[in-house]
C-alpha cells in the first residue's frame, strides 16, 4: 500500500464519528434561572467533552421548560463554535413553576429517557439544583454547575458569572466618580446580588467607596454613613461614592438613601441603579476559564455513572458535593473583608 493511500485512509478514519446508536450514551445540558455571563462557556465545554468521551449531547432550550416541551436539540462540535466569548446564553434560560410539580418531573424524566439520555448537566442556582435534584429522584442523572452573577451558591466559593458582574459594576462605578467629581456630588449606587452583599462588598474596596451597605451587616444611616462622610469631608474630600447591595432596598431605597444624605449634609446627591447591565457582555477570562472547568468536571461525573452531584470551586479547586448536603450549607459572609473595607475607603 503506497504511502499515500495509507495517508488518506488514516485521515478518513480519524474523521469518522462514533454511530449513533442505542448503546451511545447520551446526555443533555441546559441553562436554567436567571443567566449569567460564562453560561456558554459552561454550554461549550459540556459539549465538546460529552463528544469528545464518544457521546451524544443534546442541548435543552428554555430551561426545564425544554424537556417538558421537548424543546431540545443534539449539539455537534461545530454548535458551540464562537460562543465562548458571549454573554447570556444560546440554550436561552427561564424560570419553571411547572416543574416544581411532581407529575411534570416523572414526565421530563421519561422524556429523557425515550431520547436516550441518561445524565442532564444543570447550570444555574440553588433554584435550579433542586430541580436537578429532583429529576435524578425520578431517574436520571443530574449534575448542577453554578452559574450566577449573585455568587450566592452557599456550597462554592465562586459561581460562573461573577467576576464579569463585578467588572461591569466597576467600570460603572468609575464612570459615576467622573461626574460626582466634575459636581462635587455624593453619588449612591445600587448593584445587583439580591440577599448577598458580595458585588457591592468587592465593587466598593475597587472604587474606594466611602461607604458600602450590604443585607449581612446591619447598619444606620445616621451612625455608618454619615459620618464617614464628614470625616471625609475634613481631610479636604468633596466628592463620595456609596455603593448599596440590591437586597438592602427593603430597608432603605437608594432614592431614600440620596435624599437622606442631601437633606443632612446640605450636598448634592444622585441615586444611580445599575439594574441588568450588570448581567449581560462579554465574559471576563476568569468566567471563561472556570465555567470551562466546571464543565469538563460535570460531563466527567456523568461519564462515571455519577449524578445528584454539584460542581464547586473549594480552596480554588474544582471538586463536587451531594446536591442535598450543598442546598442544606449556608452562605458565610466575608466580614474580614467588609471590615477591611471601611477601614481603607476613608
Amino acid at each position: 500500500m503506497s504511502d499515500i493511500l495509507l495517508k488518506t485512509l488514516t485521515e478518513e478514519t480519524r474523521t469518522v464519528e462514533p454511530k449513533k446508536d442505542e448503546q451511545q450514551k447520551a446526555i443533555a445540558v441546559l441553562t436554567s434561572g436567571g443567566d449569567a455571563p460564562g453560561m456558554n462557556a459552561a454550554v461549550r465545554a459540556v459539549v465538546r467533552t460529552g463528544i469528545n468521551k464518544g457521546m451524544r449531547v443534546f442541548g435543552v432550550y428554555r430551561g426545564y421548560n425544554g424537556l417538558l416541551n421537548g424543546d431540545i436539540e443534539e449539539m455537534n462540535l461545530r454548535s458551540v463554535s464562537e460562543i465562548i466569548g458571549n454573554g447570556g446564553t444560546m440554550l436561552y434560560t427561564a424560570r419553571s413553576e411547572e416543574f416544581k410539580k411532581k407529575e411534570a418531573q416523572l414526565r421530563a424524566a421519561e422524556f429523557c429517557r425515550s431520547k436516550g439520555i441518561c445524565g442532564v448537566v444543570v447550570i444555574g442556582g440553588d433554584g435550579s439544583f433542586q430541580g436537578a435534584r429532583a429529576l435524578t429522584n425520578a431517574g436520571i442523572n443530574c449534575i448542577g454547575v453554578p452559574g450566577t452573577i449573585d455568587n450566592d451558591i452557599a456550597c462554592s466559593e465562586y459561581t460562573v458569572g461573577f467576576d464579569t458582574a463585578m467588572n461591569t459594576a466597576l467600570e460603572m462605578v468609575d464612570r459615576i466618580r467622573d461626574t460626582a467629581q466634575s459636581h462635587d456630588r455624593c453619588s449612591i449606587v445600587e448593584v445587583m446580588g439580591r440577599q448577598c452583599g458580595d458585588i457591592a462588598l468587592q465593587t466598593g474596596i475597587a472604587t474606594g467607596a466611602t461607604a458600602i451597605l450590604v443585607p449581612e451587616v446591619e447598619y444606620s444611616l445616621e451612625r455608618d454613613v454619615i459620618p464617614r462622610i464628614i470625616k471625609t469631608q475634613k481631610t479636604g474630600k468633596k466628592h463620595f461614592i456609596i455603593v448599596v447591595a440590591e437586597g438592602v432596598g427593603k430597608k432603605n431605597r437608594v432614592e431614600d438613601i440620596a435624599n437622606f444624605i442631601e437633606q443632612r449634609l446640605g450636598i448634592e446627591a444622585r441615586a444611580t441603579i445599575l439594574g441588568h447591565v450588570q448581567r449581560g457582555g462579554s465574559p471576563t477570562l476568569r468566567d471563561r476559564v472556570v465555567a470551562s472547568q466546571m464543565g469538563y468536571h460535570a460531563v466527567d461525573l456523568l461519564d462515571r455513572g455519577i449524578g445528584n452531584r454539584v460542581v464547586v470551586m473549594r480552596d480554588g479547586k474544582i471538586t463536587d458535593l451531594d446536591i442535598t448536603e450543598a442546598l442544606n450549607m449556608e452562605r458565610v459572609f466575608d466580614k474580614e473583608l467588609y471590615k477591611i473595607a471601611m477601614t481603607i475607603s476613608i
